[in-house]
């Protein structure tokens, strides 16, 4: 559900005094991820903290109206499991194998 138009953008106002007090090039940390994009953000580099690490994020003109947190992701997708993602996996490496075997072997 989107915030009401009368409101107005959520902008964190600790993180707009960080970024009058940061230099550009220099990453501003923050916890924020709930903070929407604005156009003074653009050419900042954000540090949007994941749960586990800061992300860096560089704010772009194409980025205003979205939130901090649509660019640093919380979860890591590995994979999906099984005997048929195993044996794909399994032509691939062989595949790379072959190649980098006829490249060695020719002169």
């Amino acid at each position: 559900m989107a915030r009401s138009l009368k409101k107005g953008p959520y902008v964190d106002e600790r993180l707009l005094e960080k970024m009058k007090k940061a230099r550009q090039g220099e990453v501003i940390k923050t916890w924020s991820r709930d903070c929407t994009i604005t156009p003074e953000m653009a050419g900042f580099t954000f540090g949007v903290h994941n749960g586990k690490e800061f992300i860096s994020v560089k704010a772009t003109e194409e980025m205003v109206g979205h939130k901090l947190g649509e660019f640093s992701p919380t979860t890591k997708f590995f994979r999906h499991g099984g005997r048929m993602q195993k044996e794909l996996e399994g032509k691939v490496a062989e595949k790379e194998a072959e190649k980098t075997k006829n490249i060695e072997t020719k002169p």
